[in-house]
């Protein structure tokens, strides 16, 4: 065999252990970097880390842990130039005033949204179901959010302990401390996250019925511009930000006064929402239509359901790149080239 056939060979095995490995990883970079781009390019990073080591692996651990282990120490070193990516109500403070004029600020690297469904963050059909549950939960905004309080080498810690459920000798050997040094961070990482995290519930409870009910609501209340609809929608406590607007805002009423004094929207038939996933949770891309007539990509809305019914927190992303941000989620650069609505909701 030549020399070219046998690294074509080992090329080809490579991939073929690997590659099932690749969505997990992605997700593992962006919990750590708070930040799709670098995750996918962390993710490129790690492949290459692997294969050019692939010829000394010695099994014994499996390709998943191997591979999550270089993605782990790649992304710590990434993290040593790079700053945390917040929310607006990560960077201190209370809740603004919604009568106040906003502000935006372009120098913080804001936290970006994950595009892909539940699945795309599940560890496959052979897994732990409650490992599943954790890597699905482990990728939702208020969790990515709240990571970017921990220093770098406790959010390892967590996510590896927590979320992979690694044992503490395993994060030792991963890191290159001793397993004392593990449980201290994690520890630490632990009390940050109860303080740092929001108030409300991670997640919804409401069944498949009871949430197309409530989102399809929600499209209606915004499609018609009926801001005391969109208000009746919310709880009382619900939070809504918007990066790169440093504002956040808290409460029903608040976040009507928000809309109705910023929303460029005049009246019915100025907005249309189409259905998408972001960090395995319900989203929307609201297209706005503008002086020529036309719908363009405006916003990308991230939203959490609490278990009584309503939004309880919403994101909405604005960037420059708006188009191009809405074809990452899937999203068609004008409504009018979307599937009928009649099709089956990406949400389940």
């Amino acid at each position: 065999m030549t020399t070219t056939t046998a690294t074509a060979g080992s090329d080809a095995e490579f991939l073929q252990v690997t590659e099932p490995f690749r969505r997990e990883i992605v997700a593992h970079c962006y919990r750590m970097m708070g930040s799709h781009h670098d995750a996918e390019d962390l993710t490129q990073d790690t492949y290459l880390r692997a294969w050019r080591g692939y010829s000394k692996f010695d099994h014994r651990s499996s390709v998943r842990t191997w591979l999550h282990k270089i993605a782990t120490n790649t992304c710590l070193t990434a993290l040593q130039s790079r700053q945390r990516r917040p929310l607006p109500s990560g960077l201190g403070g209370d809740a603004f005033d919604p009568t106040d004029d906003l502000l935006q600020d372009h120098e913080v690297p804001w936290l970006e949204p994950f595009t892909g469904t539940v699945d795309d963050v599940s560890p496959g059909d052979d897994a732990d179901p409650a490992y599943v549950v954790g890597a699905r939960e482990s990728v939702r905004l208020a969790f990515i959010a709240a990571l970017q309080h921990l220093p770098e080498r406790q959010r390892a810690v967590l996510i590896l302990r927590d979320v992979l459920q690694w044992k503490a000798a395993e994060v030792a050997d991963t890191l290159g401390v001793t397993t004392a040094t593990v449980n201290s961070l994690l520890q630490r990482a632990r009390e940050q996250l109860k303080s740092s995290r929001p108030t409300q519930e991670t997640s919804s409870t409401l069944d498949d019925e009871a949430q197309r009910a409530l989102l399809a609501k929600y499209v209606s209340a915004f499609e018609r511009y009926d801001v005391d609809a969109i208000v009746e929608l919310f709880t009382d406590k619900a939070i809504w930000e918007m990066p790169p607007f440093t504002g956040w805002y808290q409460g029903a009423e608040q976040i009507g006064t928000l809309i109705r004094r910023n929303c460029p929207a005049e009246g019915p038939g100025d907005q249309i929402l189409l259905p998408a996933v972001a960090n395995g949770q319900p989203a929307f891309g609201l297209y706005m239509r503008e002086p020529d007539g036309v719908h363009r990509p405006f916003q990308l809305q991230v939203l959490d359901l609490d278990p009584s019914g309503k939004v309880q927190y919403v994101v909405a992303f604005f960037s420059d790149t708006m188009e191009e941000d809405f074809a990452r989620f899937g999203l068609p650069a004008t409504p009018y080239d979307a599937p009928a609505r009649t099709a089956p909701s990406p949400w389940h």
